[in-house]
């Protein structure tokens, strides 16, 4: 009989220490893992974002934002759609290339990827943040040519959805007589969505 308590005691010790454990690891789940990224109490940052990120976008460029703030439209608008391949540094910085259609016909008149572009990223805690994508000379996309993302990270940092806040252009003119330049902020509706890219299954 003593055998059997001492078993019993035994069993119950182990289960105890197994829930304490359980408990403890729960406790740091919910608090945020310090020796990771986020640190303690945050969801994400920007080292969440690391490695390649295919992306898919689509919307409809309506004209420009005139000196009064507000939408001139040009003629007709004209439907964007995208995909892109960007490569986050888990820095802060981003490399991208990407093939469009606007309209219709490849923008800017490319037959291939144009990898002169670039950018920078902010993952803040809440695992909202922001991305500007800025175009360099080479490419068939003029230099200074720009669009800034607000996006949110999911999916454990597999999934980026985002939607175009500002963009730049580099050339157009409304019927209502706004011209670019000087007045180039496009009015534009698009929304944007990345995955990230796994290798043999592993991230």
């Amino acid at each position: 009989m003593k055998i059997k308590q001492c078993k019993q005691l035994r069993q119950f010790g182990v289960l105890s220490a197994i829930t304490v454990a359980l408990l403890s690891l729960s406790d740091a789940a919910l608090a945020g893992d310090p020796g990771g990224p986020g640190g303690p109490g945050r969801l994400c940052s920007n080292a969440t974002l690391r490695g390649a990120y295919g992306f898919t976008g689509h919307g409809e460029i309506l004209g420009l934002i005139g000196p009064d703030n507000k939408v001139h439209t040009f003629a007709s608008s004209v439907i964007l759609d995208d995909v892109a391949l960007v490569t986050f540094d888990g820095a802060g910085k981003f490399t991208r290339t990407d093939f469009g259609m606007i309209g219709g016909v490849p923008k800017g008149g490319q037959t291939t990827f144009n990898p002169y572009q670039s950018g920078t990223y902010t993952v803040n805690s809440d695992c909202t943040g922001t991305m500007q994508i800025v175009y360099s000379a080479g490419g068939p996309t003029p230099a200074g040519v720009q669009t800034d993302l607000e996006i949110v990270v999911v999916a454990d940092g597999t999934l980026i959805e985002s939607v175009a806040s500002r963009g730049i252009t580099a050339s157009g003119t409304t019927p209502d007589g706004v011209v670019c330049p000087p007045y180039c902020e496009q009015a534009a509706q698009e929304r944007f969505e990345g995955k990230k890219i796994l290798v043999y299954g592993f991230r």
